[in-house]
């Protein structure tokens, strides 16, 4: 079995839903539920990484770990960073970042995208995609495409309609529409890294791609490091960007046996 450690960067200072680890889903905060979901995996270890003593105290009154990292990070990867060296963890060591934002990730698919970085040494990076069906999320600049060889390396993460679909995508781009017959992949915001990458990755300026797409990732690429993509072996549900999704997120997870359990008890 794969030997890997979670850790969940929370910013309290979301731009689009401010205080949004702390959000209350079910009579918990949602970094809590994020926490709670990472323990069920075969993780060593999982810890929040935060900036915010709120964030902070929340974890610790539900009994978790936290480390405090600075507030000044541009993206999740450079607090990562931050935390391996703050655990003097050795370079061979894999971490994978699960977003403070998806309360009911499935523990199989951290699980998943450890064990794909270990299978393939090539990559300082492995992560996960789902299936694209709606031409509304192909066109959507808020769902991250990706592209993928047949031994599952990256090619390339846009925000843009990819691949682009010659002969029906130019006539127009209504929603309504079916897709054409081919592959869109959406990308799934969960990665797995080597610490070497990561000592790596913050000595890189931001790349031009990156800044252009807002995609981290696009650093690393940049750079020429391998990207490790796979289908994800369960359903995402997704994550809580607005408050429309944080109601979603809601009704989900009220919906759910043992959460209804968990609030009788």
């Amino acid at each position: 079995m794969t030997q890997f450690k979670v850790v969940i960067p929370a910013r309290y200072a979301a731009s689009r839903l401010p205080g949004k680890p702390l959000a209350d889903i079910g009579g918990k905060p949602m970094v809590v539920r994020v926490y709670e979901r990472c323990l069920e995996s075969a993780a060593a270890d999982v810890w929040v990484a935060t900036d915010d003593a709120r964030v902070a105290d929340a974890v610790r009154d539900h009994g978790g770990q936290v480390l405090m990292t600075r507030g000044d990070h541009p993206s999740g990867t450079d607090r990562l960073q931050e935390v391996a060296a703050q655990l003097q963890l050795a370079d061979r060591d894999i971490l994978v970042n699960v977003q403070g934002d998806e309360p009911m990730i499935p523990p199989a698919v951290i699980n998943q995208v450890a064990d794909n970085l270990a299978a393939n040494p090539t990559a300082g990076i492995a992560t996960l995609c789902e299936p694209i069906t709606h031409r509304s999320d192909v066109f959507s600049p808020d769902i991250v495409k990706v592209v993928f060889d047949i031994d599952g390396r990256a090619l390339y993460f846009s925000r843009a309609p990819m691949p682009w679909h010659r002969d029906t995508f130019a006539a127009a781009s209504d929603p309504n529409t079916a897709l054409p017959p081919g592959n869109w992949w959406r990308h799934i915001g969960i990665y797995g890294y080597r610490v070497s990458l990561l000592n790596q990755y913050v000595t890189w300026q931001p790349a031009p791609p990156e800044l252009a797409e807002s995609l981290e990732q696009l650093r690393a690429m940049y750079h020429g490091v391998a990207i490790h993509v796979a289908p994800a072996c369960a359903a995402v549900p997704g994550g809580v960007d607005t408050e429309a999704d944080l109601l979603r997120m809601r009704a989900l997870i009220a919906s759910a046996p043992n959460t209804s359990q968990e609030q009788r008890g």
